[in-house]
């Protein structure tokens, strides 16, 4: 399988790319950024030039503090936000569980092990993640934050439908006609951000009661887009379609790409105004900026991902 013949991967070929995607020891053996080290000061100088007028877009969802279907699968433990006031002023306490299909979030390089009793990224070991934290590949490594060229993927422009569908899923062929039609070329350090219009789909969704593992999304083939490229992250509204037949992995890329790739996932984004401000500025590249909370050892961090043009 290959980009070039527009053919999914056979389980044995994704398999394979465990090895064949594998950056191990490729930034030195205590290597704790992944492939944000595609990220250097000239790819940070031209990603600052593209924010030209200064404008700035969210790629946020609303934290999720109710259930977010009836029977709650996208949302099972809902943001706790409580608001206290007294004759001085007011103050609110937020407890949030941010994995999985809801709140906008950046996972860490100690968020995802190879397999069931793997390790993590660059080999550590599982039990180098405690109760109080994991002692390497936290989300606090990235404490100076992330400011690269962001690329959107627009997948629903191009394909002039509202949403993708489960019988079609983004494969890595698209994203190289999407660029090609957009009018720009993936480089290095990019952060590729595909929307597949989540909030279209899930508004269709909540009506038929679609849980999060039959949703829409990314197909597993996306992997050889990004590691050709040398992308630095991945960001996307929907995450891995489901239906793709790999035995054990119900994350197909979050499994290759966390653990063996070393690349941070940006995951329930809302690309929908980002999309709007696309078309009115005619370009799909941007000044991309993450700050993530600084939590000692945490698997990611919440976040509010910005868009400057």
């Amino acid at each position: 399988m290959s980009l070039a013949d527009r053919t999914a991967p056979t389980i044995a070929e994704y398999e394979q790319y465990r090895e064949r995607f594998s950056n191990w020891g490729r930034w030195g053996e205590d290597d704790q950024l992944g492939t944000l080290n595609h990220i250097g000061a000239d790819v940070r100088r031209r990603a600052l030039a593209l924010a030209r007028g200064g404008r700035s877009v969210s790629c946020a969802a609303p934290l999720a503090t109710a259930a977010v279907l009836p029977d709650s699968w996208r949302n099972p433990r809902p943001a706790d936000h409580r608001v206290t006031r007294d004759a001085g002023g007011c103050a609110d306490y937020i407890g949030v569980d941010y994995h999985g299909f809801a709140n906008t979030h950046l996972d860490a390089l100690c968020h995802i092990f190879t397999m069931p009793g793997g390790t993590l990224y660059g080999g550590r070991a599982q039990d180098t993640v405690t109760p109080t934290g994991a002692r390497t590949l936290g989300i606090d490594r990235w404490r100076d934050g992330i400011m690269t060229r962001g690329v959107l993927y627009d997948v629903p422009r191009s394909r002039r439908t509202r949403h993708v569908t489960l019988e079609e899923p983004v494969h890595g062929w698209e994203l190289d006609q999407i660029a090609d039609a957009s009018g720009f070329t993936p480089q290095p350090g990019d952060a590729v951000l595909i929307r597949a219009g989540a909030g279209a789909f899930w508004a269709d969704a909540a009506a038929a009661g679609t849980p999060p593992w039959q949703a829409p999304g990314v197909h597993a083939s996306v992997l050889e887009f990004l590691y050709r490229h040398d992308a630095a992250l991945l960001g996307w509204d929907l995450m891995e379609a489901g239906g793709q037949d790999y035995p054990a992995h119900a994350l197909p890329i979050h499994s290759i790409a966390i653990p063996c790739m070393g690349m941070p996932l940006l995951d329930n984004a809302d690309f929908d105004a980002l999309a709007a401000t696309c078309e009115q500025y005619g370009r799909w590249e941007f000044l991309f900026v993450i700050a993530p909370l600084v939590v000692i050892g945490g698997t990611g961090s919440p976040v509010n991902p910005l868009a400057v043009f």
